[in-house]
């Protein structure tokens, strides 16, 4: 694949971040895939989990589910947002594993199944304090025996932690309640409950890791996978006064070396913000003026070649990490990670060897 700008996904990264996870799990951590597995492209990502032993990843949608069959992944796929009634039938036919939270998704469920001579599988999904999706937890055991009744094959039961990092009070709450589900249900069924801070702070049985999968929180020993490098298209030198980019906002005062890059805020980068990019030699180069939808202008050490490679964003949280990038628009790292554009290819590589190309 030559191209001018691309994205590239550390597969070595990822697997010792799965297995530094793993040690922290006292069973099962399952892979969160969802937002095409925070914007690192999930099919990939799965076969190359799969192809390690993982044999369950998780979803937020249908849509989701469907691309990872599509993509040849043969484990279970749960899916995470709570089924509509309307959704039965595809979830039947491309073999994945709904999360209930109300009666009528289980009616629907079961009622297709019969029609399509398919056993109907499921996780109950159980409220424990967060209040978007779930049975209540009160509620949980006539529930269970509610949609067992209906000859849904009920596998798993969990729940969401809300406050992970923010407020540890209310996580032994929920903590609390899940184990009061758990024991008024009893064995036989696979429970979790943690999610990517639960566990990196206090462990867990079996744990649901998106963020910390990704390295996208800091510390714990956890490694980004992802970084883009783009080669510039323009090599220039400016004149005294010349002004660079929209607004012009950067006035040269002449001498400066300026290079464009082929990737904008449409590729995710945090447009307006006065940043780094990383130049072929490792040096931090400036952002010259305002970030465009397809562009951006570096100010440079000395000339550099077209072939030049530069480290839009690094796989690390300093100047040109995702931290960076968050805090330059407001927000949270995992934000800007799901939005990276989809129209730069991705590379995926092991020990430096590219496994997979993708666009």
């Amino acid at each position: 694949m030559e191209a001018r700008a691309w994205v590239e996904v550390d597969l070595g990264a990822l697997l010792q971040n799965h297995r530094l996870l793993r040690e922290r799990a006292g069973q099962e951590v399952i892979p969160v895939l969802k937002a095409d597995a925070y914007g690192h492209g999930a099919p990939p990502i799965a076969r190359f989990l799969e192809g390690k032993g993982v044999g369950r990843f998780a979803v937020a949608t249908l849509a989701e589910g469907r691309a990872l069959r599509q993509g040849g992944v043969r484990g279970e796929v749960l899916v995470l947002g709570s089924l509509h009634p309307l959704e039965a039938e595809e979830a039947l036919r491309w073999g994945l594993t709904p999360s209930l939270s109300t009666l009528e998704a289980a009616e629907a469920l079961a009622q297709r199944a019969r029609t399509l001579g398919l056993l109907p599988r499921a996780h109950l999904k159980v409220d424990t304090g967060m209040n978007r999706v779930g049975f209540p937890w009160e509620e949980a055991l006539p529930a269970l025996r509610a949609v067992e009744a209906l000859g849904v094959r009920v596998e798993g039961v969990y729940s969401h932690l809300a406050t992970a990092g923010e407020d540890e009070a209310f996580v032994e709450v929920q903590r609390r309640r899940f184990q009061e589900v758990r024991a008024a249900l009893g064995e036989g069924y696979f429970y979790h409950l943690e999610n990517s801070m639960g566990l990196l702070l206090h462990g867990g049985e079996n744990a649901r890791v998106g963020l910390a999968l990704y390295g996208l929180v800091p510390g714990f020993g956890l490694r980004p996978v992802l970084r883009i490098l783009a080669r510039p298209t323009l090599v220039k030198r400016l004149r005294p006064g010349d002004r660079v980019g929209y607004g012009g906002e950067y006035v040269a005062r002449g001498g400066e070396w300026l290079a464009t890059l082929p990737v904008g805020y449409a590729d995710g980068l945090p447009r307006g913000a006065v940043g780094f990019v990383r130049g072929p030699g490792g040096e931090l180069c400036p952002v010259a003026g305002r970030i465009s939808m397809d562009q951006t202008t570096v100010l440079l050490p000395g000339p550099v070649g077209l072939e030049a490679v530069f480290e839009v964003l690094s796989p690390d949280f300093g100047p040109t990490g995702l931290l960076s990038w968050a805090e330059a628009r407001g927000t949270i790292p995992y934000e800007v990670a799901v939005h990276l554009s989809r129209r730069l290819p991705r590379r995926y590589l092991l020990e430096g060897e590219v496994l997979e190309e993708v666009g």
